[in-house]
């Protein structure tokens, strides 16, 4: 089975942890090597986040504990690549 390369998240957070400290949590597990965390809505209690993580073993459940723990939910997996290789989207213009 190939290993996880990429997943995207789409998650509800609370405002604490900050984006800083999730990201930098998330960025601790075994088998990641980089994360970004994009803020694309504000409510008085909660954000919304888009989740990147990238590795070379990314373990799903992991990254979902860890983001429950921190007080956070999972609404979406909106993207996951797996394999030995990252392939790009390549995104053409129609005319």
């Amino acid at each position: 089975m190939g290993n996880l390369r990429r997943l995207v998240l789409d998650v509800l957070k609370p405002l604490e942890p900050s984006i800083v400290e999730l990201s930098q949590v998330l960025a601790d597990l075994d088998g990641v090597d980089g994360v970004n965390i994009s803020i694309y809505e504000i409510d008085r209690r909660v954000e919304n986040a888009k989740i990147t993580i990238e590795g070379h073993n990314v373990r799903y459940p992991d990254v979902v504990r860890l983001i429950e723990q921190n007080g956070g939910a999972v609404h979406s997996i909106d993207e996951v690549a797996a394999g030995k290789v990252l392939i790009e989207d390549v995104v053409t213009a129609q005319d």
